[in-house]
């Protein structure tokens, strides 16, 4: 009874943050975050962003404490919600590290890629660009990587075929970011789901319905464009192919990785048992075709396979492209993704604690009018703090907490949400110059940023998509509100 008493005194001497302080920490944020970018560039994921949110999460709690009277019990239950709430995407995460470590040294993308390269011809080279990026990205679950290594390799031989780099770099761009989004490998499609409390293979379903005439619209512009420009078949493409061969053994069994994996997805099994069983069916695949492989890493074939499910591992080929390509990271090449998570939990919780979220949803709330309005209130949030925030995983996670309230209030699904923070966050964070996505890339490719922007076609569409869905209605459906279940019992016991 005591403790009740003081729970509810508690919340009675609780303020109501304002508006303005409410933004408070996300200015201090973003000012820090300027900082910690021109200071450290793309190392900033390595712990220096993460620092910031532990040092804003700290302004949030002697905000709160010192003038809105929440003490410090608020604060602690907020995070450890908050982090728990994240638990299960955590794991996934580990399994996709390892996954991704599996199905390179496997042979299983050495082979996806082999055939995939087959398909270039030089009269339809960007279209062939854009898929190619795309299938290595869906199988990667890495739209860096894979602009690292296949992407370099296609700019090069557009640049050699005549094609003005900004639609090489476009074309290579929309296909790696169409396979991150849906990719169940990704880190940032897992982050989105899983900070929502949306299934895994939910959230990538229900994204197929805007993101799928985002990229057919894409190919038919890439289609078009690539009769303007033709040129001879590349010798690039061979050697690159060449040097797959004498590396790994190629062969269409491998293909029945994927094909086992994506029965499973299909079947809607669990997406950390579908995880782990085509991890183990990787590693098996391994030692069967892969063993020259698997000895270079290290001579026990055991020690080996458990290595490229947990650490990083480098197998030397011709081609430095391709040594980039199937080096690995495994598991521990997650961690600091894993690390940014739970900081940035932690700044959501003392957000969400000191009633800050709350505050700046009211304010999103007066500019609803309805789904379209608020779908496009998400994707303009989200484009807003890309540029603002300059790093795609804290915008994510900021947009979902914004926005959490404001959709459960309206009774629309969180999937929605979580969709709609993709199609805007995900894919435009390569558009900002000064975002970590934008500065990696336009370094990797040698293409300023402002360059390519125009021709990121799958890029600019997905936002606008996803408003357009949503003017439509399409497969939108409200929850039904404790409300509306009162009012059909009603209506349903009055005599006909």
């Amino acid at each position: 009874m005591n403790n009740e008493k003081n729970t509810k005194h508690e919340q009675h001497l609780k303020k109501r943050p304002s508006v303005m302080m409410a933004l408070m920490p996300l200015a201090v944020l973003v000012t820090m975050l300027t900082l910690t970018i021109r200071a450290f560039g793309s190392d900033s994921l390595e712990g220096a962003s993460q620092i910031t949110l532990l040092i804003v999460s700290a302004f949030c709690v002697l905000v709160g404490m010192a003038y809105l009277n929440v003490p410090w019990s608020s604060f602690e239950k907020a995070i450890t919600k908050n982090v728990s709430s994240v638990s299960s995407a955590l794991i996934i995460l580990l399994l996709i590290g390892a996954l991704g470590g599996t199905w390179m040294i496997s042979g299983v993308v050495p082979t996806l890629i082999y055939y995939g390269m087959h398909i270039i011809s030089p009269d339809a080279f960007l279209v062939s660009s854009c898929v190619i990026c795309a299938l290595v990205s869906v199988m990667t679950g890495s739209s860096w990587t894979t602009i690292a290594t296949i992407g370099i390799a296609l700019m090069g031989i557009g640049k050699a075929q005549g094609f003005a780099e900004g639609w090489v770099a476009g074309a290579i761009i929309s296909g790696a970011y169409f396979g991150d989004k849906i990719s169940p490998l990704s880190d940032t499609t897992t982050m989105s789901s899983g900070a929502l409390g949306v299934p895994l293979f939910s959230h990538i379903r229900y994204m197929l319905i805007t993101t799928v005439p985002s990229i057919v619209l894409t190919l038919i512009i890439f289609t078009v464009a690539g009769f303007f420009c033709q040129g001879s078949q590349s010798t690039d493409v061979a050697a690159f192919t060449g040097a797959l061969q004498q590396r790994f053994c190629i062969t269409p069994w491998l293909l029945l990785v994927p094909f086992f994996t994506g029965v499973l997805i299909a079947r809607r099994v669990p997406p950390v048992i579908t995880l782990f069983l085509s991890t183990v069916m990787a590693v098996g695949f391994a030692i069967v075709f892969q063993a020259d492989a698997l000895h270079e890493i290290d001579p026990s074939l055991f020690r080996a396979a458990m290595k490229s499910a947990y650490g990083s591992t480098s197998l030397a080929t011709s081609s430095p492209m391709l040594t980039d390509l199937v080096a690995t990271r495994g598991m521990s090449g997650m961690m600091g993704t894993i690390w940014l998570i739970i900081c940035a939990m932690c700044f959501g919780g003392c957000m969400s604690a000191g009633g800050m979220v709350s505050a700046i949803s009211r304010l999103f709330i007066h500019m609803v009018k309805g789904r379209t309005s608020l779908v496009g209130a998400t994707a303009a949030t989200g484009v807003m703090l890309n540029v603002a925030i300059a790093d795609q995983y804290l915008c994510i996670l900021l947009t979902g907490n914004m926005f959490r309230d404001v959709y459960d209030r309206e009774g629309y699904e969180r999937r929605l949400l979580s969709r709609t923070t993709e199609d805007a966050v995900t894919v435009t964070s390569v558009l900002v110059p000064w975002n970590t996505c934008g500065m990696t890339q336009s370094t990797v490719l040698g293409v300023s940023a402002f360059t390519y922007l125009p021709y990121c076609f799958f890029n600019i569409i997905s936002p606008l998509m996803s408003v357009a869905v949503a003017a439509l209605g399409y497969k939108i459906f409200r929850k039904k509100t404790a409300e509306a279940e009162v009012t059909a019992v009603k209506a349903a016991a009055v005599p006909a």
